[in-house]
């Protein structure tokens, strides 16, 4: 019998009141799939940190799981311990350790700078009560110097106490498979979820990719250029290639999928229903 896949959506903290109720209505609608968790992120630096904490506190209310994203920069160690045991006091069990993104002109701020130094630090002042998810990379972080020294980093993050890994972004599943592979040579067999990125608006993707270093096939740009002006076809067009990405990456195994909702229901909803994931539960 295979093990049961995990499936999870991704949301950012509102930045203001209509985006917070917009927010509520997507999370509701995508609360009716029983997710294995809702993550939530911290902005560069701290910048979300209470908007972060009370999104994750409505939603832990609200009945469901809840991981939210931790980091060193922009915090210092206080202040991450009282997140921790304001998580742990909240009945939270389950977190997101990044490095963290360091806000521009700012420097190094934080008293820690890598996610497995976050981690070793979370099992040191609250043992075992947080399943850990920590992020990987299958094309490469934009700062490794190399595919191989971005692997022993991640080995890092589990040697350190971290459960399982979330990855960034990507549509090339070949990427994801020939990741593993290699993680596996190197000693790694926790399991690593794909991140998955709905396509809805091709130039916010390019902006975020470039920043990331996700890469967008050329094949889907030049299709993406074909429909510009034409939002439906564009939705449609992106709509299908997520669906085939993520229906070869559970055939090929993967443990689950982590959905980048950016907070909208309707693009991951589809998806979900393309794929049939209520029946794959």
């Amino acid at each position: 019998m295979s093990e049961k896949k995990a499936y999870s959506f991704e949301l950012f903290p509102p930045r203001s009141q209509e985006a917070e109720e917009s927010l509520r209505d997507a999370r509701h609608e995508l609360a009716s799939k029983q997710p294995s968790f809702f993550s939530c992120t911290y902005g560069a630096g701290g910048s979300t940190r209470d908007k972060t904490l009370s999104t994750v506190l409505e939603i832990h209310r609200e009945g469901h799981p809840v991981a939210p994203h931790l980091s060193f920069n922009g915090e210092d160690q206080a202040q991450v311990d009282q997140l921790l045991a304001t998580y742990i006091d909240a009945g939270i069990n389950r977190l997101v350790a990044l490095r963290g993104d360091i806000p521009s002109g700012m420097g190094n701020m934080g008293s820690m700078v890598y996610a497995n130094e976050l981690v070793a630090h979370i099992r040191e002042k609250t043992g075992d009560h947080f399943h850990i998810e920590v992020a990987a990379y299958p094309e490469i972080h934009p700062q490794s110097t190399s595919y191989e020294t971005d692997i022993h980093y991640l080995k890092q993050k589990f040697e350190a106490g971290a459960n399982s890994a979330i990855t960034q972004y990507f549509f090339n599943p070949d990427a994801y498979f020939h990741y593993l592979d290699n993680c596996l040579a190197a000693g790694i067999e926790q399991p690593i979820v794909p991140g998955i990125m709905p396509i809805t608006n091709i130039s916010n993707l390019i902006r975020f990719s470039d920043a990331c270093g996700a890469d967008i096939p050329r094949w889907i740009r030049k299709q993406m250029d074909a429909y510009a002006g034409d939002h439906e076809s564009s939705l449609k067009f992106g709509i299908e290639v997520v669906t085939r990405l993520c229906e070869k990456l559970l055939e090929g195994g993967a443990p689950g999928l982590h959905f980048y909702t950016m907070n909208r229901a309707e693009p991951t909803l589809t998806i979900w229903d393309n794929l049939n994931l209520d029946s794959r539960r």
